[in-house]
């Protein structure tokens, strides 16, 4: 994998998303991230993914004791079951692995819960089979910080790219001259990139008025 040039860079054609195990049973001991983050994330993660048709893969571990895949997850995907799997390893499961090896795609984005175990394993097991695989952080958390940290620094030492949700969404726009993906991803970011989303809809707000003619009263000072 380049480490550097454009061709480092994440491209929509070749990218594939896995999104491994955000459910109740992981969320109830996840202490590296405050939850509600994770969530914000790895549902703009996938929305961004929905917006570039980038196949992502939904998989859960023994949910009928670990918990449903939260459902504004479940949501962005409506139709989609996720693969429920007893492997620790979702990379050990062909349900995973036949899908991931059809799309022919090397570009591999993964985020999971926790990082230290559900993220780690993965992640090694692809980098091994020739795979580029990012791991987007924060949307993936572990048991504790120093757990999140210890699990990034080995995976980095072992090749994989650590990256951001809005990193991974920025890097397949490329360019805001793309309109047909631009608009539906500035929504995205509306809805999940915190001060961003809210400084876009201030501008929003801005041109809209300036568009209806409306004065800005003075400030008597």
């Amino acid at each position: 994998m380049p480490k550097t040039g454009l061709p480092a860079l994440l491209r929509p054609e070749d990218s594939i998303v896995v999104l491994i195990d955000h459910q109740p049973y992981q969320f109830a001991n996840l202490h590296s991230h405050e939850p509600t983050m994770i969530t914000n994330n790895v549902i703009g993660l996938a929305k961004g993914a929905k917006v570039f048709n980038v196949p992502t893969i939904l998989t859960t571990v023994i949910e009928e004791r670990g918990g449903y895949l939260i459902k504004g997850l479940q949501d962005v995907f409506p139709d989609q079951k996720p693969i429920n799997r007893t492997f620790i390893n979702t990379w050990e499961d062909p349900a995973v692995t036949d899908i991931v090896k059809k799309s022919g795609r090397k570009q591999l984005i993964l985020a999971a819960l926790w990082t230290e175990i559900c993220l780690a394993m993965p992640a090694i097991q692809a980098l091994g089979e020739g795979y580029d695989v990012f791991v987007v952080t924060d949307a993936s958390g572990g048991v504790s910080a120093e757990s999140h940290d210890m699990a990034v620094r080995r995976l980095v030492q072992a090749g994989a790219v650590p990256i951001t949700w809005m990193a991974v969404i920025s890097e397949w726009q490329r360019d805001w001259a793309r309109v047909e993906t631009a608009v539906p991803l500035t929504e995205v970011v509306r809805d999940h990139g915190g001060a961003s989303g809210i400084a876009y809809a201030w501008e929003v707000q801005l041109l809209e008025s300036a568009a209806k003619g409306s004065s800005i009263p003075k400030i008597a000072g």
